[in-house]
C-alpha cells in the first residue's frame, strides 16, 4: 500500500481528494494538512511513500517545504501541485528535488496515476521543463564522461517518450505494453544511465543525444 501525505490549503479540494483516495485499496492517505508549517515533522512522523504538496501554500510555500523535506529526508518523494504550468516554479521545484509535478484538475484519477508513477520511480515533465533542466545542468555541472549507453530499441523508445513529458500510462498506451513493463524498462534505463530519477534521465538523454 502506498502511504501518501497531502498538503493542500483549499478545503473543498482537500476534502474531495481525501474522500476519493479513502476508497482505494492501494493508497493510504495518512493525513491531509492545510498548510506546510510542520511539513518536516509530519514527514518524519508518518514516513510517507509519496508527499503531495501544493506549490502555493499559506504561511510557508510548498517550495520552501520541499527544500526542508529534502534536506531532512533526502529520499523523500515529493509530488508538487500547481494551478497552471508555471515553468519557472516547476523548474525550481525539480531543481530542489521534486520527484515530479501535476497541474491541478477536477479529475482525481489524474492524481492517483501521478502518485502511482512517482511511487514506482517515475516523474512527469513537460518538454519545456526538460530543456530548462538541461540548460541548468550544462551551466553548473561537468558533462558526463560516459559516451556510450547500450540501450535496447524499446528502452530508447521509452526514453524518447519520457523526454516528451509522457506519463507511464501514456507510454504504455503508445508502446502497447503494460504499466508495470514500462516501470521495469525505466528502472533498466536508470541503471544504464547511472541516474536515480526521471529528470536526471531526461537531462542525460538530451545531453548525450540518445533520442
Amino acid at each position: 500500500m502506498i502511504k501518501v501525505l497531502l498538503f493542500e490549503d483549499n478545503k473543498n479540494f482537500r476534502q474531495g481528494l481525501v474522500l476519493f483516495l479513502a476508497a482505494l485499496e492501494d493508497i493510504w492517505l495518512v493525513e491531509a494538512i492545510p498548510d506546510a508549517r510542520d511539513a518536516v515533522y509530519l514527514v518524519k512522523k508518518h514516513k510517507p511513500d509519496v508527499v503531495l504538496m501544493d506549490i502555493q501554500m499559506p504561511r510557508k510555500s510548498g517550495l520552501e517545504a520541499l527544500v526542508e523535506i529534502r534536506q531532512a529526508q533526502p529520499g523523500a518523494k515529493v509530488l508538487m501541485q500547481t494551478v497552471f504550468e508555471d515553468d519557472d516554479k516547476i523548474f525550481q521545484a525539480i531543481c530542489s528535488g521534486a520527484s515530479g509535478y501535476i497541474v491541478k484538475c477536477p479529475d482525481p484519477q489524474v492524481y492517483v496515476q501521478a502518485i502511482r508513477e512517482v511511487y514506482a520511480g517515475g516523474a512527469h515533465m513537460s518538454p519545456g521543463i526538460s530543456r530548462k533542466v538541461l540548460a541548468m545542468f550544462q551551466q553548473q555541472f561537468v558533462k558526463s564522461e560516459q559516451t556510450f549507453v547500450d540501450l535496447t530499441n524499446r528502452e530508447r523508445e521509452i526514453l524518447g517518450c519520457m523526454v516528451k513529458g509522457q506519463s507511464y500510462k501514456m507510454i504504455a498506451a503508445n508502446c502497447g505494453i503494460s504499466f508495470s513493463t514500462v516501470a521495469t524498462h525505466v528502472n533498466h534505463i536508470y541503471e544504464k544511465l547511472h541516474v536515480n530519477s526521471a529528470p536526471e534521465a531526461v537531462v542525460k538523454a538530451l545531453e548525450m543525444k540518445l533520442v
